[in-house]
């Protein structure tokens, strides 16, 4: 039985809750679910909702946030402890099947704008739900190493918080110069 193209983008979904249920799983055994809420582990849920319910825009935001969530995971997860399974999944696996979504659903220049704002909300909820030695999305605490450069949170907060319009903008920018919308997308996908 062949299943039509719209079916196993929805399947795809499967993927990224995978990917989430497998870091629920992994930080609930060390009892750190508060490291639940960072961008990369809630966009591989916010992933599958958007390819479950057909959701251009969702799976857009949640695509525009690999490419930091990748980054960042390498500077400071890979590098200082090393490569674990589920975090590698969350984090490659994600932004694999981001891919292959934006393939089929294409980007539009005003994702980024959707993207910023569900950082804003996460950031806001890590700040009020997660504890403060977690320090999930940097909610709480200036990153160790930065003390220097910034002397109050709220100095750090802000230059963070512009420089991640500008790195969603700009990740935003290069989806949209390989797969524009417009050109080939669902039915729905402008919303």
């Amino acid at each position: 039985m062949k299943l039509i193209p719209r079916t196993r983008l929805r399947l795809l979904g499967l993927l990224p809750l995978i990917f989430f249920l497998a870091q629920g799983v992994h930080y609930w055994k060390i009892n750190q679910l508060g490291h639940m809420l960072w961008m990369c582990n809630v966009g591989n849920l916010l992933l599958a909702l958007g390819l479950f319910l057909e959701k251009p825009l969702v799976i857009r935001l949640s695509a525009i946030w690999m490419i930091p969530g990748l980054i960042i995971w390498f500077l400071y997860v890979v590098l200082a402890w090393g490569v674990f399974l589920t975090s590698t999944l969350a984090h490659v696996g994600g932004l694999i099947v981001a891919l292959i979504a934006l393939s089929k659903v294409r980007m539009d220049r005003s994702a980024w704008r959707w993207a910023f704002g569900w950082y804003l909300v996460i950031q806001m909820l890590s700040r009020f739900v997660t504890p403060r030695d977690l320090n999930v999305n940097l909610a709480h605490a200036i990153q160790p190493g930065w003390e220097r450069t910034f002397p109050s949170y709220w100095l750090f907060w802000l230059a963070l918080t512009l420089f991640t319009a500008v790195v969603l903008w700009l990740s935003a920018l290069l989806f949209w110069s390989i797969w524009p919308a417009g050109l080939r997308r669902l039915d729905h996908a402008a919303g």
